[in-house]
This record gives structure tokens, C-alpha cells and sequence, in this order.
């Protein structure tokens, strides 16, 4: 296999938790972003025996073109924009406002069903919080998510990921105590799918059963011999 392409999601999530093995022991979390972080991050959970959970965020789309996004915003309303391309669409304040709760709606709604119900992040006042997501292209939704845990105090922030964009690495390493990505990659445009061979659309069912699966092997003993 190719030094620059990992297999799928858990297979970077594996070599991801070789690179993390320091936080093994040290009571950290794990907060994947979903969908595509939640296995990659359920393998770096395993790794290092830490609790997995999640924290939902999205991008912020273009009114007149959804696939691109102009910033990223939080459930707590923490919102991080592309400063530059805003000048550029010309979008009045109004219209940026009203895009961003447009997005906090379903990210209220995704939480819901990811938390059985709860909307708050778990305690991470004074622990090491890993943040995980499959990869970086733009850097902002993981700029959004940064801002918003540094709210809750976590004694380091941390950002693993399999690849990012140069521009992304640029824009996220200066924010973190630890900034770790597999590959940094310079190509032109740039697409996380495009360091997969197999990659694929996930269901928030696909998200709840690894996230069912991480807390049953949390809770369950392991053999001491």
C-alpha cells in the first residue's frame, strides 16, 4: 500500500494511536467529530484507553452553493469564519447569522441523537481532550471546535488527524498544545477522500454503534492476565 494512503478510517485511526500512546493512563477523552471522525477516533480510543465521545460542529454552507462553506460553527454557537472568503461572497452580516443558526438547528438536532437526549459536552475540565476528525481540508471546522472546548478548561488540546491540508496544518498547529497529522499535503485542489482507498458516506446509525461499542468495552473489565 502506498506510504500516503491509508486503507480506510480505521486503519488511520490504528496508526494515529501508535502516535499517541503518551495518553494512555492519563484520563484523557477523545472527542471525534462526526460522522467521518467517529471511527477513527473509536480506534484511537481503543489504542489508549480512553473514553470516547463526540463533538458535533459543521461547516456553515454557501446559501447558492451548499458544498462550499464560508466558516463553521458549534452547538454552543462558537462560530469561526474564513474571513477572506466572506469579503469575497460580499454576504451581509444578516445573512451570515442567519446561515449559522440554520446549522446550529442541526447540530442541536444530531447531538440529540448521538447523546440519547443530552446536548452538553462531558466534563473535561483539567483533562488532555484529543480531537479527532478523518482529516483537514480548510482547518476551520477544527479552528471552531478548538474555540469552543477551550471554553471548558481541558488541562491540553490536542488535534490528531490522518492528513491535512498544508493550509490547515498552518491555521490549527499554532492553536493546540499538540498537533499530530499523519500526512501534510500540498495538492491542489485538496480532498481527504483522496488518502483513502476505501471511503465511503456514514449514517448517524454508523455513529451510534461505535459509539454503543466503545462504551460497552469501557465498561467492561479487562483481564489482568
Amino acid at each position: 500500500m502506498d506510504a500516503d494512503i491509508f486503507r480506510d478510517r480505521e486503519d488511520a485511526g490504528r496508526r494515529l494511536a501508535d502516535r499517541l500512546l503518551d495518553y494512555k493512563g492519563r484520563d484523557a477523552i477523545v472527542l471525534a467529530i462526526p460522522r467521518g471522525g467517529v471511527p477513527v477516533g473509536f480506534e484511537i480510543a481503543r489504542g489508549i484507553d480512553a473514553l470516547l465521545d463526540v463533538i458535533v460542529l459543521r461547516k456553515i454552507p454557501v446559501p447558492w452553493n451548499p458544498e462550499a462553506g464560508f466558516g463553521a460553527v458549534t452547538a454552543d454557537g462558537t462560530v469561526v469564519l474564513n474571513d477572506n472568503m466572506v469579503r469575497g461572497l460580499g454576504m451581509s452580516q444578516e445573512q451570515i447569522e442567519r446561515a449559522a443558526e440554520e446549522v446550529r438547528e442541526e447540530i442541536l438536532r444530531r447531538m440529540r441523537i448521538y447523546r440519547k437526549g443530552s446536548t452538553e459536552l462531558p466534563d473535561v475540565r483539567g483533562r488532555p481532550v484529543i480531537l479527532v476528525d478523518d482529516g483537514l481540508a480548510s482547518g476551520y471546522t477544527m479552528l471552531a471546535a478548538i474555540k469552543s472546548l477551550e471554553k471548558h478548561e481541558p488541562s491540553e488540546v490536542v488535534v490528531a488527524v490522518p492528513v491535512a491540508s498544508s493550509g490547515a496544518a498552518r491555521l490549527v498547529k499554532p492553536r493546540v498544545n499538540n498537533f499530530i497529522a499523519l500526512i501534510v499535503g500540498e495538492r491542489i485542489p485538496f480532498a481527504v477522500a483522496d488518502f483513502y482507498r476505501y471511503w465511503s458516506d456514514l449514517s448517524d446509525e454508523d455513529v451510534l454503534r461505535r459509539l454503543d461499542m466503545a462504551k460497552a468495552e469501557q465498561e467492561t473489565p479487562r483481564s489482568t492476565s
